[in-house]
């Protein structure tokens, strides 16, 4: 198997994307996931379908709304503008952001889940040991959410290995900083240079079977523990 210095950029590119787009994903997530597993505020179900939009909505549209958004005339664009920048379009900067909203889903609802396990009893028996709101966040929620956190780590991480639609049209096909590994197979293709495609297609394929195998080994370790 052997990878040209291109094919290896993009991949370091891909890798790169995902491990800033997974932390800061984390970030965001984890106080918004609590906030939806313990209110009953009426919006809850409408910001739950905002953050799920990315699920059912094709790539290229929520890659069309973002273009016009983070564009030069759009207002997140104007925002850079103003602040002294560029916009964030056919940057790696855009990359992060459009991905930000593709992987929302696959980071949140793992949290989610993993809280609104917990439940009330563990945060009432430790506040009636006088634990404070952090004791109680660093002692009992996140030690029992930690299952959750590893599959919101690894499937915002897998998920954002694979995008194609929302890169290309927020990012383009600029070598070193756009062109992921998902755009260089998609170029290979279209160059019918298959051997090409079939390396970098191959490495995705293991890496991606190799992270939701470790999802699959999480989840069943921590039923085991649950019961």
């Amino acid at each position: 198997m052997h990878l040209s210095p291109e094919d290896l950029e993009a991949l370091v590119l891909t890798f790169r994307l995902a491990v800033w787009v997974t932390v800061l994903l984390l970030l965001l997530c984890t106080p918004l996931a609590w906030w939806l597993s313990r209110t009953q505020c009426r919006i809850r179900s409408v910001i739950e379908a905002l953050s799920s939009m990315p699920l059912v909505l094709p790539p290229t549209v929520l890659g069309f709304y973002l273009l016009l958004l983070m564009g030069p005339h759009g207002p997140l664009g104007k925002l850079f503008i103003v602040l002294g920048g560029e916009p964030p379009t056919f940057r790696f900067t855009g990359l992060v952001i459009g991905s930000l909203f593709y992987s929302f889903p696959f980071v949140l609802l793992p949290l989610q889940n993993a809280f609104s396990a917990i439940g009330s009893l563990p945060l009432e028996a430790a506040a009636t040991l006088r634990a404070g709101p952090l004791d109680r966040l660093f002692s009992v929620v996140l030690p029992l959410a930690r299952p959750g956190f590893l599959t919101a780590s690894v499937m915002g991480f897998a998920h954002t290995l694979g995008e194609f639609g929302v890169v290309l049209m927020i990012g383009g096909n600029i070598q070193g900083q756009t062109r992921v590994a998902s755009i260089a197979i998609f170029d290979h293709v279209e160059c019918l240079d298959y051997n090409r495609a079939h390396t970098l297609a191959g490495i995705l394929v293991s890496i991606s079977f190799c992270l939701l195998l470790m999802v699959n080994r999480i989840n069943q370790t921590a039923n085991r523990e649950m019961t």
